[in-house]
């Protein structure tokens, strides 16, 4: 492994030479993605680039690297890709599965299609399971296969998941994924090492990821697909793990087919506190930046917490309607530029506005606040009347425990089904806070009286707390 370079912000470039080629990972851990730039030290390729480009562009100028090739292992269901903006930026070609139906110029790419880029080769291995036309690239160094970049086939232990096109597709998307991740093994030596797109805390993979590198080899001792020889039961322990994902997810692929520009990253334009109320009076969504208890704390009232760091962009997708006017409110520039950047990569580039200043002053004397508690607090709780605890996860993490005399609705439906919830103080918890923080900010805008219960989800069990399953 070599050394790490820093790109753009919070990520990080880190390197990998497997033989004379060199994988340079672009991590995205806001989304869970990773992007790769593969090369021999003069020329190379870059493979399912993120929509901000710039970072891209910085590392191929520090390297010094040509680039041949943009390959797109699919079309994504998860963020905006910056494939087409990147080709045309450095005069690259531009590769797509050949089964996508796309609305722009690029070179269709079928099982086999090779492509040189230096010394290296690139060859597309036609691996349906996550999309029906996915494909995952061998490079080769002087003849011998050195890396495969399987995006959302064989992910780290793991594989993507098989219902982002559709029910009606999944279990037969489910059994291709199968015989897909096992062709890569049978194919390709022991040494080659795995490059995926997705598994870093990304909704696009069916099950947990582990590890940050692997190898085939690695993989025939640990990947799920790998190590089940029963297809019927890889099929059936797949489909059974399925969860909830994100709402925006539906945009994605059809925003990619379309040909995504290179997108606008200047910070968004500053309003005035006046212009910030009669928008929040108007039931705009105003976003809150800052981070989860100091929003507890105190917050202009009517606003919406969704703190900023790993997962915002995600949660901000999944709780705000698609493309609804939104005014972001943050603590400094800094904050808002780095907001506006994770929101481009999913396709929400038009914002109302932002604001920035004391919280005082953008309320003008209509602020609000709410209690931050631990899970010790709910036995009490739960025994006294006129109180509610309330579960935001999704229906497998319900399904799978939770809080004895809890109610459950999750995250992403409880803007429309505040109505359903008695009246009382409701305590609002999660797994980690940031979602249950997210649901006691929408609770306390509609004038409900919410606590945020801000705690890990394993404490519960060390606290001897009640746990049920099941719905």
């Amino acid at each position: 492994m070599g050394g790490a370079g820093k790109v753009t912000g919070r990520e990080d470039a880190t390197r990998a030479r497997p033989a004379g080629a060199e994988v340079v990972t672009i991590e995205t851990p806001e989304l869970g993605d990773r992007s790769y730039l593969v090369h021999d030290g003069q020329a190379g390729v870059v493979v399912d680039p993120q929509r901000d480009i710039d970072r891209v562009l910085a590392l191929v100028e520090e390297l010094g690297v040509e680039v041949s090739h943009v390959l797109e292992t699919h079309l994504h269901n998860d963020y905006v890709t910056g494939g087409l903006a990147l080709a045309e930026e450095v005069n690259a070609e531009y590769l797509v599965p050949a089964g996508d139906e796309v609305e722009f110029e690029r070179t269709p790419v079928s099982d086999g299609h090779e492509v040189r880029s230096g010394r290296l080769t690139v060859i597309a291995r036609h691996t349906p399971g996550h999309t029906p036309n996915h494909m995952a690239y061998v490079v080769g160094d002087g003849g011998v296969p050195v890396a495969v970049l399987t995006g959302g086939s064989m992910l780290f232990g793991a594989v993507g998941r098989t219902d982002l096109i559709g029910s009606e597709q999944t279990e037969e998307l489910t059994r291709a994924q199968y015989r897909s991740v096992r062709r890569l093994a049978g194919e390709l030596p022991a040494h080659v090492s795995v490059h995926p797109t997705h598994g870093f805390g990304s909704f696009c993979s069916a099950t947990e990821t582990t590890g940050s590198a692997s190898t085939i080899g690695e993989e025939l001792s640990r990947n799920v697909a790998l190590v089940t020889d029963d297809e019927d039961r890889f099929v059936g322990q797949l489909l059974s793990g399925l969860g909830a994902y994100p709402s925006y997810y539906v945009h994605m692929a059809p925003r990619n087919a379309r040909g995504p520009a290179a997108p606008d990253l200047s910070p968004p334009e500053l309003v005035e506190p006046a212009v910030l109320r009669e928008r929040i009076a108007a039931g705009e969504w105003v976003v809150d930046l800052r981070q989860r208890r100091a929003f507890a704390r105190t917050h202009v009232a009517g606003t919406v917490s969704v703190e900023l760091g790993d997962g915002f962009a995600t949660y901000f997708g999944w709780t705000v309607p698609w493309h609804a006017p939104v005014t972001l409110l943050g603590d400094s520039p800094e904050q808002l530029r780095d907001a506006r950047r994770q929101l481009v990569r999913i396709g929400f580039d038009e914002l109302a506005g932002a604001a920035l200043g004391p919280i005082d002053v953008l309320a003008g004397g209509r602020t609000g606040s709410y209690d931050v508690v631990s899970f010790e607090t709910i036995p009490e709780a739960i025994s006294r009347s006129g109180r509610v605890v309330l579960d935001v996860r999704r229906h497998d993490e319900w399904d799978a425990g939770h809080l004895g005399g809890a109610v459950h609705i999750p995250f992403f439906e409880l803007a429309d089904r505040v109505g359903e919830l008695p009246e009382g103080e409701i305590l609002v918890y999660c797994a980690s806070g940031l979602r249950a923080s997210i649901s006691a900010s929408i609770l306390d805008r509609a004038g409900r009286d919410a606590v945020l219960v801000d705690d890990d989800w394993n404490r519960v069990a060390e606290l001897g707390l009640p746990i049920d399953t099941g719905r």
